[in-house]
């Protein structure tokens, strides 16, 4: 008997339910570093300083449900915002990728069943990100890494 196919490569992003689009989410924390938007350079890039709400250990947001009343730019990805520009997410995120017409990474949590495999592939931020707290927003630019690609 043939296998399903997994809903990704089944539904388009306007058709999945909330708890498939919430475990598209592979748990990097990448989108929790604050980013840097060079408009001259049409180029973003990422620092090692992160949300004060993320857990850097656990790559969680220890207020989501809050996150957006206590941060206000705090972006939440939806099908219509992924339509508009999706280009300042990591080229690794499943969001991305599905919204390029690629499929998520063979290292993601839906595929192996394990949410550690995005912490072994060596894509989360886990024990690669300071907390923003402390970190004044003029100094962000000596924080930039290049183990993120936008």
């Amino acid at each position: 008997m043939p296998r399903e196919k997994p809903f990704w490569k089944t539904k388009k992003i306007d058709e999945m339910s909330e708890s498939e689009w919430e475990s598209l989410c592979d748990g990097c924390a990448r989108c929790c570093l604050h980013k840097l938007d060079f408009e001259e350079e049409k180029k973003v890039y990422y620092t090692a300083v992160s949300c004060r709400y993320l857990d850097t250990d656990k790559c969680q947001c220890t207020q989501y449900e809050k996150r957006h009343e206590l941060v206000p730019d705090c972006v939440k990805v939806s099908p219509e915002m992924l339509r508009a520009d999706c280009t300042w997410l990591p080229k690794t995120c499943a969001y991305r990728r599905l919204a390029e017409g690629r499929d998520i990474p063979r290292w993601h949590p839906l595929k192996t069943g394990r949410q550690e495999s995005v912490h072994e592939a060596g894509i989360s931020v886990r024990g690669r990100s300071i907390s923003e707290e402390g970190v004044p927003d003029e100094i962000l630019e000596e924080y930039i890494i290049h183990w993120v690609k936008a």
